[in-house]
Protein backbone atom coordinates (compact mmCIF):
# COMPACT_ATOMS: atom_id res chain seq x y z
CA UNK A 1 0.00 0.00 0.00
CA UNK A 2 2.90 2.74 0.89
CA UNK A 3 4.60 1.79 -2.74
CA UNK A 4 1.15 2.44 -4.31
CA UNK A 5 0.70 5.97 -2.36
CA UNK A 6 4.58 6.95 -3.31
CA UNK A 7 3.82 6.05 -7.00
CA UNK A 8 0.79 8.07 -6.99
CA UNK A 9 2.52 11.14 -4.94
CA UNK A 10 5.46 11.06 -7.30
CA UNK A 11 2.85 11.43 -10.42
CA UNK A 12 1.15 13.68 -8.82
CA UNK A 13 3.99 16.14 -8.35
CA UNK A 14 5.09 14.98 -12.17
CA UNK A 15 1.96 16.05 -13.13
CA UNK A 16 2.00 19.59 -11.28
CA UNK A 17 5.81 19.66 -12.66
CA UNK A 18 4.22 19.75 -15.86
CA UNK A 19 1.53 22.30 -15.07
CA UNK A 20 4.07 24.77 -14.06
CA UNK A 21 6.23 24.27 -17.04
CA UNK A 22 3.63 24.74 -19.41
CA UNK A 23 2.54 27.87 -17.52
CA UNK A 24 5.88 29.42 -17.33
CA UNK A 25 6.08 28.81 -20.97
CA UNK A 26 2.66 30.59 -21.71
CA UNK A 27 3.91 33.53 -19.42
CA UNK A 28 6.92 33.65 -21.67
CA UNK A 29 5.06 33.63 -24.92
CA UNK A 30 2.52 35.93 -23.95
CA UNK A 31 5.84 38.51 -22.92
CA UNK A 32 7.13 37.75 -26.28
CA UNK A 33 3.79 38.53 -28.60
CA UNK A 34 3.03 41.90 -26.19
CA UNK A 35 6.29 42.89 -27.32
CA UNK A 36 6.75 42.24 -31.10
CA UNK A 37 2.75 43.66 -30.60
CA UNK A 38 4.19 47.33 -29.42
CA UNK A 39 7.11 46.70 -31.32
CA UNK A 40 5.11 46.61 -34.38
CA UNK A 41 2.82 49.69 -32.80
CA UNK A 42 5.42 51.54 -32.37
CA UNK A 43 7.00 51.16 -36.50
CA UNK A 44 3.45 51.41 -37.57
CA UNK A 45 2.76 54.73 -35.92
CA UNK A 46 6.55 55.98 -37.10
CA UNK A 47 5.52 54.96 -40.37
CA UNK A 48 2.36 56.40 -40.36
CA UNK A 49 3.64 59.85 -38.96
CA UNK A 50 6.44 60.34 -41.68
CA UNK A 51 3.91 59.81 -44.25
CA UNK A 52 1.74 62.90 -41.82
CA UNK A 53 5.10 64.59 -41.67
CA UNK A 54 5.57 64.54 -45.59
CA UNK A 55 2.53 65.41 -46.20
CA UNK A 56 2.24 68.88 -44.10
CA UNK A 57 5.42 69.82 -45.19
CA UNK A 58 3.86 69.63 -48.76
CA UNK A 59 0.84 71.55 -47.59
CA UNK A 60 3.16 74.08 -46.25
CA UNK A 61 5.24 74.26 -49.10
CA UNK A 62 2.40 74.77 -51.53
CA UNK A 63 1.42 77.85 -49.46
CA UNK A 64 5.13 79.84 -49.18
CA UNK A 65 5.53 82.72 -50.11
CA UNK A 66 7.54 83.99 -53.56
CA UNK A 67 10.55 83.88 -52.69
CA UNK A 68 11.17 80.49 -51.89
CA UNK A 69 13.53 80.88 -49.23
CA UNK A 70 11.90 78.24 -46.29
CA UNK A 71 9.01 76.77 -44.54
CA UNK A 72 9.14 75.52 -41.38
CA UNK A 73 8.28 71.70 -40.61
CA UNK A 74 7.01 70.10 -37.36
CA UNK A 75 10.56 69.65 -36.05
CA UNK A 76 13.09 72.32 -35.21
CA UNK A 77 14.50 71.98 -38.43
CA UNK A 78 13.54 74.66 -41.20
CA UNK A 79 12.95 73.11 -45.16
CA UNK A 80 15.23 75.62 -46.86
CA UNK A 81 14.24 75.93 -50.34
CA UNK A 82 17.08 78.28 -51.74
CA UNK A 83 18.33 77.24 -55.25
CA UNK A 84 22.04 78.32 -54.57
CA UNK A 85 22.09 75.78 -51.62
CA UNK A 86 24.16 72.43 -52.50
CA UNK A 87 23.19 68.63 -51.78
CA UNK A 88 26.24 67.66 -49.22
CA UNK A 89 26.77 64.25 -47.60
CA UNK A 90 25.05 64.20 -43.89
CA UNK A 91 22.27 66.58 -45.09
CA UNK A 92 18.43 65.41 -44.59
CA UNK A 93 16.80 66.38 -47.94
CA UNK A 94 13.19 66.53 -48.89
CA UNK A 95 12.63 64.82 -51.99
CA UNK A 96 10.29 63.95 -54.73
CA UNK A 97 11.00 60.63 -56.52
CA UNK A 98 9.29 58.33 -59.46
CA UNK A 99 11.30 55.02 -60.44
CA UNK A 100 10.70 53.11 -63.12
CA UNK A 101 12.28 50.35 -65.08
CA UNK A 102 13.03 50.17 -68.34
CA UNK A 103 11.04 53.36 -68.70
CA UNK A 104 7.81 51.51 -66.87
CA UNK A 105 6.76 52.94 -63.56
CA UNK A 106 6.35 50.33 -60.62
CA UNK A 107 4.07 50.79 -57.59
CA UNK A 108 6.26 52.14 -54.40
CA UNK A 109 8.53 53.95 -57.03
CA UNK A 110 7.07 57.09 -56.44
CA UNK A 111 6.92 59.58 -53.34
CA UNK A 112 8.30 62.10 -51.07
CA UNK A 113 10.69 61.38 -48.86
CA UNK A 114 13.35 62.99 -46.39
CA UNK A 115 16.00 61.33 -46.88
CA UNK A 116 19.75 62.07 -44.86
CA UNK A 117 22.41 61.82 -47.52
CA UNK A 118 24.90 58.77 -46.28
CA UNK A 119 22.42 56.85 -44.16
CA UNK A 120 21.81 53.88 -46.40
CA UNK A 121 18.03 54.16 -46.55
CA UNK A 122 17.86 53.64 -50.29
CA UNK A 123 19.37 51.46 -52.65
CA UNK A 124 22.93 51.26 -52.39
CA UNK A 125 24.62 54.07 -54.73
CA UNK A 126 21.31 56.03 -54.70
CA UNK A 127 21.91 58.97 -51.74
CA UNK A 128 25.63 59.67 -54.07
CA UNK A 129 24.25 60.35 -56.98
CA UNK A 130 22.09 63.24 -55.12
CA UNK A 131 25.37 64.98 -53.59
CA UNK A 132 26.53 68.07 -55.34
CA UNK A 133 22.58 68.83 -56.68
CA UNK A 134 20.97 71.99 -56.00
CA UNK A 135 17.51 72.53 -54.60
CA UNK A 136 14.99 72.88 -57.23
CA UNK A 137 17.57 70.76 -59.50
CA UNK A 138 15.86 67.16 -61.13
CA UNK A 139 18.38 64.36 -61.22
CA UNK A 140 18.00 60.93 -62.93
CA UNK A 141 19.97 58.10 -60.52
CA UNK A 142 20.53 55.24 -61.91
CA UNK A 143 20.99 51.95 -59.70
CA UNK A 144 20.72 48.29 -60.02
CA UNK A 145 18.12 46.85 -57.35
CA UNK A 146 19.68 44.26 -55.11
CA UNK A 147 19.32 40.42 -55.59
CA UNK A 148 16.42 39.97 -53.13
CA UNK A 149 14.64 42.75 -53.72
CA UNK A 150 10.92 42.40 -53.53
CA UNK A 151 8.51 41.92 -57.12
CA UNK A 152 6.50 45.34 -57.72
CA UNK A 153 3.91 45.72 -60.60
CA UNK A 154 3.39 47.99 -62.97
CA UNK A 155 0.63 50.96 -63.28
CA UNK A 156 -1.88 48.08 -65.22
CA UNK A 157 -1.27 45.37 -62.04
CA UNK A 158 1.27 43.17 -64.24
CA UNK A 159 4.57 41.66 -62.27
CA UNK A 160 7.31 43.20 -62.45
CA UNK A 161 10.39 41.64 -61.13
CA UNK A 162 13.23 44.63 -59.60
CA UNK A 163 15.56 41.93 -58.35
CA UNK A 164 18.40 42.71 -60.27
CA UNK A 165 16.89 45.19 -62.39
CA UNK A 166 18.51 48.60 -63.28
CA UNK A 167 16.24 51.07 -62.51
CA UNK A 168 16.27 54.92 -62.70
CA UNK A 169 14.72 57.37 -60.25
CA UNK A 170 13.50 61.05 -61.43
CA UNK A 171 14.56 63.10 -58.20
CA UNK A 172 13.56 66.51 -57.19
CA UNK A 173 15.52 67.96 -54.75
CA UNK A 174 12.63 70.11 -52.75
CA UNK A 175 14.83 71.36 -49.64
CA UNK A 176 17.43 70.79 -47.14
CA UNK A 177 16.40 70.92 -43.81
CA UNK A 178 18.71 73.33 -42.04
Amino acid sequence: MKMENKREAQERRAIERKRKQQAALIRRVAIIVVIVAAVGGLIGYGIYDSKHNTTANQATENTQSVDNTSVTDNTSATLNTDTSLEVANGDTVNIHYVGSVDGVEFQGGTGDYDLEIGSGAFIPGFEEQLVGAHVGDTVDVKVTFPEGYRDSADADGNKMVLSGADAVFTVTINGIYK
